[in-house]
């Protein structure tokens, strides 16, 4: 069997991650978001991916290379411009034919969910998962026998006609093409793969498939990638010790310390926790419950690390606590970093995602720091706040609003500014 991956997204919600990185390589427990798709594919059967890509495509090739013997064979196919869905799941036509799945990139699934859609009636079905703020996504007008009867697109708040939203993942047989053909732009000059699904139940009978959302969740925020790593971490059982542990370090609950990392005398691990390869932790540190220190990542004399994602090759050597972040790859943070993870009014923490203020629903949550980020001795990161890649941050400085990408943050006479930094990549 066969299935297409729509990974062709800039992520522009996930910045300052996905300056850096296409989203389908945003890491869960280490691994690309996209590896746990495939191998999830693989075991149900499925022999063959057409990967759909754009934004950033070499680096999507090049992060599946060390993958290729858990994953099914993929075919990578470039959209070009980026003009929807239904435009991306056009350029995989003369590649599938007969039945197979489509599954978008930006989604963390389990093995049962793709089953599902397998085992559902009929040759067209619709994944589908019932959420909270049903306002975010497209809605599923369905009727008593989990018939589709239509897809509304992101209705106003309070007018949705269910909580049961669209997942992301379809069983089709070749004939959705015909309809994606006759599918106009949307208000937003894009084909629309909802579009489509909802002019075929208008015809024929496509079945909704509802899923659990333990077995389902979607990455499109900055802190959606702390609930990821968390719900793997989560799953994790015993301990898997294959680095080295120094005498004087006590392990607790469910630890994974991959193969070359090292965890230095001193050192505090509460599990669930995940050390990756090449790390290095300690001496003295405390690694708290659901944190994640990335491939060649060193937590350093003295640091603090909970909840929270550290990608690989980040430097937190000494003095210095990281809460309830995301930490990009190959962040240096000066001695007495601190990321600040409360408000004082106790509120959910607000984060800007694409000019607009969003809550969180979080009461504990930190600071988003794209990669290769430098910060100077005694940085102060309020809560929410967001660093672009290659930015600069100076020596004691307390960052209270969001960074842009190639920036120097620092104080001129009494005001902290912004300026244009030129960093080699």
């Amino acid at each position: 069997m066969k299935a297409v991956v729509l990974a062709a997204g800039k992520g522009e919600r996930l910045q300052p991650i996905t300056h850096t990185r296409p989203k389908p390589l945003v890491p869960v427990l280490d691994k690309p978001l996209l590896v746990w798709t495939l191998e999830a594919l693989r075991r149900v059967g499925v022999t063959d991916v057409v990967l759909v890509v754009s934004y950033m495509a070499d680096a999507v090739a090049r992060g599946l290379e060390e993958f290729q013997g858990s994953i099914p064979k993929v075919r990578l196919v470039d959209q070009g411009r980026e003009m929807g869905t239904g435009d991306a799941l056009m350029k995989a036509a003369g590649h599938v034919s007969g039945e197979f799945l489509v599954v978008y990139g930006d989604l963390l699934l389990e093995e049962s969910v793709l089953r599902k859609l397998l085992e559902a009636p009929g040759d067209a079905v619709v994944g589908a998962v019932r959420v909270p703020n049903p306002w975010d996504y497209g809605v599923l007008r369905v009727d008593q026998d989990m018939r589709l009867l239509g897809i509304v697109e992101k209705p106003p708040r309070g007018s949705e006609p269910s909580n049961l939203v669209n997942a992301g993942v379809y069983r089709f047989t070749d004939e959705v093409f015909s309809y994606l053909e006759s599918v106009e732009e949307s208000p937003r000059g894009e084909i629309e793969l909802t579009d489509a699904v909802t002019a075929m139940a208008g015809e024929r009978k496509v079945w909704v498939a509802e899923l659990s959302g333990d077995e389902w969740f979607e990455i499109g925020k900055p802190w959606n990638v702390l609930e990821a790593n968390r719900r793997k971490l989560a799953g994790l059982e015993g301990q898997e010790i294959r680095g080295s542990v120094e005498e004087g370090v006590r392990i607790r609950g469910s630890v994974v310390v991959e193969e070359g990392a090292v965890v230095k005398g001193g050192s505090y691990i509460e599990g669930p926790a995940y050390i990756g390869r090449g790390a290095s932790v300690g001496p003295n540190s405390y690694i708290r419950s659901y944190t994640v220190v990335g491939q060649g990542s060193k937590v350093g004399a003295s640091v603090e690390v909970k909840a929270s994602v550290l990608m690989e090759g980040v430097h937190a050597s000494h003095l210095s606590y990281i809460g309830d972040s995301v930490v990009c790859e190959h962040v240096n943070l000066g001695a007495g970093t601190v990321t600040a993870n409360l408000r004082f009014d106790d509120k959910p923490v607000r984060v800007t995602v694409k000019g607009r203020r969003l809550s969180s629903g979080m009461r504990k949550l930190g600071a988003f720091i794209g990669g290769y980020v430098k910060t100077g001795i005694n940085v102060s990161i309020m809560p929410g706040v967001k660093i672009g890649a290659y930015s600069w941050i100076a020596p004691g400085a307390v960052v209270v609003r969001d960074v842009p990408p190639r920036s120097f943050y620092r104080m001129v006479g009494a005001e902290y500014v912004v300026e244009p930094l030129e960093v080699e990549k």
